[in-house]
C-alpha cells in the first residue's frame, strides 16, 4: 500500500513539473489592451466619377510663388485601391460615404443610371452611406430601385427594361436617412442609423441629409417625402442610441462648410453646417460632411468633423480609440489623402470599367464640334464668364423660334454647370464632355414674365444664396454692389438689344426646368405664364456648338455690368 501511495506521490509531483512551464507561459500573457483602435474611412460628392476628373486638387509646394499646386487627382480604380490599402493597416475599419455619390455624373455612369456607380462601390466594400440631395435628381423611385436593385421602368411600356443587360442587382451596402421622412408612414426612407462592432464594441453611425434638398431638386419626384431638421433628428435619436449601450455616435451628413486652408486645414470655417454642429448633442464624437465640395478637417464644439473633397479625389482616413470600460472615443485624429492617379489601381474595377467603356464608347467619343480654348468653369463671382455666356446662348437659340417657344431672353443659373469645356489638342471637344457640363438633362421651360418680375429675379442672385445667373447676349443691365440688397440692380440700365425693359411689359423667357419649378430660391419663376417645355438643356449647348464650330466666344463683359 506504502509504495502505491509512493508512485501515486511521484506521479503528481511529475505531473506538476511538467505543467509548470504552461503555467509560466500563461502568467506572462500580456492583458488585453485597454483601447480598441478603429479606422473611418470617408468620402463625399463622389457624383458617379468612376474615371479621373478634370478636377484638381491643391499641393502645398515651396517653389510656386502661392504656395501650393494643383495635381490631377481621382479615379475609381485607384480609389478602390487606396480604400483597401487602408483597410489593411486595422482589421476595425468601416468605409463612410456623405452623400451625392450619384447625380450629377459623367456620361459613363449616367448612361446606365448610375448603376455603374453603385456596382463599383460595392466592389469598393462602402458600409454605410447618407443619402445626398443628388441621390433624389430622378426621384424617389429611381432612388429605391438604386438600393434594392432591378432593372428599370419604360416611361412607354410601364415594364422593367433591362436594355439587354444582366438584371442590376442593387447596393449591397445601407443606406441612410435619419431625416428623409415618408409621409405615409411617418417613418425613415432607409434606416436613420447602423452599427458596426469592433471587438465587442459598438459603433453608432447617423445618416442625414439637408433640411432644404427639397429646394434643390426636382418637386415632382419627392412627393409624399419630408426632410425634417437634422439637429432635432439628431438629439431625439442619440437616447435611442445610448440606451442600447452604445457610447460612440458618428454622424455622417450632406451638408457641409468653407474654409480658406489646405486640404487639412480648417482656416475661417464657415457653412451652414457651423451652427448645426454646435447644436448637436455632445454624445457626437465625429461629424462626417460633405455638399460644399470642400475638403477640411475641423474641431467644432468638442467634435472632430472632416470632409473629402468631392469626386473621389481624396479619402479621410479617422483614427478612433475606444475605451473597452466606457465604451467612448477617448483619441481621434484624420488627415485628407490625394487619390493619385500613378498610384496602385484595382483591377476589378479596371475590368468593370472596360466593360462600360465599350458600351459607351460611340456616343461619349463623337467629336461635336472645335472651340478655340478652354472654357473655364466660374465659381461664385458676380461677372459673366465664357462658359456662362455660351450656355445662355445656346438656349436662346434652340427655343427662340416660334414653334420652340419664342424666347427672347434665356436665363441660366451658374450651378447647373458641372465641369470646364476643355477640347483635345487640336480643339476637338466631345459629346462625353459636354455631358460633364451640364448633366442634368433639365427640359427648357418657355415662359412669360413682366420686365418687373426680371429685376425681381435678377436681384435675387445678390442674396447669400449665391445663386449667380447668366444672360444670353442682348440682354443687359448694370448693378451696384453698395446699394442695398433688393436695390441692386439698376431699373432703368435693363435692356434688350439696346431698349430699355419697360417693367409692365411681358418678355419671352428660357430658363431650365429646375428654374422653372423656383428651385434654389429662384421664387418668381413660379409666376411665369404661359410654358411651353421645349428641347433639352445638353441638346441645345450640343446643336449651338455644332453650328458654330469652330466657336470662338465673344468678350464676356457687356451683359452683366458692375459699377462699383
Amino acid at each position: 500500500m506504502k509504495r502505491i501511495f509512493l508512485m501515486l506521490a511521484i506521479a503528481v509531483l511529475s505531473a506538476s513539473c511538467a505543467q509548470a512551464p504552461r503555467t509560466s507561459s500563461l502568467a506572462d500573457t500580456p492583458a488585453p489592451s485597454a483601447t480598441v483602435d478603429v479606422k473611418i474611412i470617408a468620402f463625399n460628392d463622389f457624383h458617379g466619377n468612376l474615371r479621373t476628373p478634370s478636377l484638381r486638387v491643391p499641393v502645398p509646394d515651396a517653389t510656386q510663388s502661392t504656395g501650393i499646386r494643383f495635381e490631377p487627382a481621382g479615379g475609381i480604380e485607384q480609389f478602390s485601391a487606396m480604400v483597401q490599402s487602408l483597410k489593411a493597416k486595422n482589421k476595425n475599419s468601416v468605409v463612410v460615404s456623405a452623400g451625392d455619390m450619384v447625380g450629377a455624373t459623367p456620361l459613363l455612369s449616367a448612361l446606365f443610371k448610375d448603376e455603374p456607380t453603385i456596382e463599383a462601390m460595392n466592389l469598393v466594400g462602402i458600409d454605410f452611406h447618407a443619402v445626398g440631395n443628388h441621390e433624389f435628381d430622378y426621384g424617389v423611385k429611381h432612388l429605391k430601385r438604386l438600393k434594392h436593385g432591378g432593372c428599370k421602368v419604360d416611361e412607354r411600356t410601364g415594364q422593367p427594361d433591362c436594355e439587354g443587360r444582366s438584371a442590376y442587382a442593387g447596393a449591397n451596402f445601407t443606406f441612410l436617412a435619419a431625416n428623409v421622412i415618408e409621409e405615409a408612414t411617418g417613418k425613415p426612407l432607409f434606416p436613420a442609423w447602423g452599427v458596426k462592432e469592433f471587438d465587442g464594441i459598438k459603433v453608432a453611425f447617423i445618416g442625414l441629409t439637408l433640411r432644404g434638398t427639397s429646394a434643390l431638386v426636382r418637386a415632382g419626384g419627392i412627393g409624399g417625402i419630408g426632410f425634417r431638421d437634422e439637429v432635432e433628428t439628431v438629439n431625439a435619436l442619440v437616447p435611442q442610441i445610448r440606451a442600447q449601450g452604445i457610447e460612440a455616435v458618428m454622424v455622417v451628413i450632406h451638408q457641409g462648410g468653407t474654409q480658406t486652408g489646405g486640404i487639412n486645414g480648417c482656416n475661417d470655417f464657415q457653412g451652414d453646417i457651423k451652427a448645426i454642429i454646435e447644436r448637436f448633442d455632445n454624445a457626437i464624437d465625429v461629424v462626417l460632411s460633405g455638399h460644399t465640395h470642400q475638403s477640411y478637417v475641423c474641431e467644432i464644439s468638442g467634435k472632430l468633423v472632416t470632409s473629402a473633397g468631392s469626386y473621389g479625389t481624396l479619402l479621410t482616413e479617422i483614427d478612433l480609440s475606444l475605451d473597452r470600460a466606457t465604451r467612448d472615443v477617448v483619441r481621434r485624429s484624420a488627415r485628407n489623402q490625394i487619390v493619385r492617379p500613378d498610384g496602385e489601381r484595382d483591377t476589378r474595377l479596371t475590368a468593370m470599367i472596360d466593360a462600360y467603356a465599350r458600351l459607351s464608347a460611340p456616343l461619349e467619343n463623337r467629336v461635336v464640334a472645335k472651340v478655340s480654348h478652354e472654357l473655364p468653369m466660374m465659381g461664385w463671382n458676380p461677372v459673366a464668364t465664357q462658359l456662362g455666356n455660351l450656355i445662355a446662348d445656346a438656349q436662346l437659340h434652340a427655343t427662340a423660334a416660334p414653334d420652340k417657344g419664342a424666347a427672347v431672353i434665356a436665363i441660366n443659373n451658374q450651378t447647373s454647370v458641372r465641369v470646364s469645356i476643355i477640347p483635345d489638342a487640336d480643339g476637338s471637344v466631345t459629346y462625353g464632355s459636354l455631358f460633364k457640363v451640364q448633366p442634368f438633362q433639365n427640359d427648357l421651360i418657355v415662359m412669360t414674365l413682366t420686365g418687373s418680375q426680371l429685376k425681381r429675379e435678377l436681384e435675387y442672385q445678390f442674396t447669400s444664396a449665391r445663386t449667380l445667373l447668366d444672360v444670353s447676349a442682348g440682354f443687359s443691365y448694370t448693378w451696384e454692389a453698395s446699394r442695398a440688397l433688393g436695390e441692386k440692380v439698376l431699373a432703368n440700365s435693363m435692356r434688350l438689344n439696346g431698349v430699355p425693359i419697360k417693367p409692365d411689359l411681358q418678355y419671352r423667357v428660357t430658363v431650365n426646368r429646375f428654374l422653372a419649378d423656383g428651385n434654389e430660391g429662384h421664387t418668381v419663376f413660379n409666376e411665369g405664364t404661359e410654358r411651353y417645355v421645349s428641347v433639352l438643356d445638353l441638346d441645345a449647348l450640343v446643336a449651338y456648338l455644332r453650328e458654330h464650330s469652330p466657336y470662338t466666344p465673344p468678350p464676356p463683359g457687356g451683359r452683366m455690368i458692375r459699377n462699383n
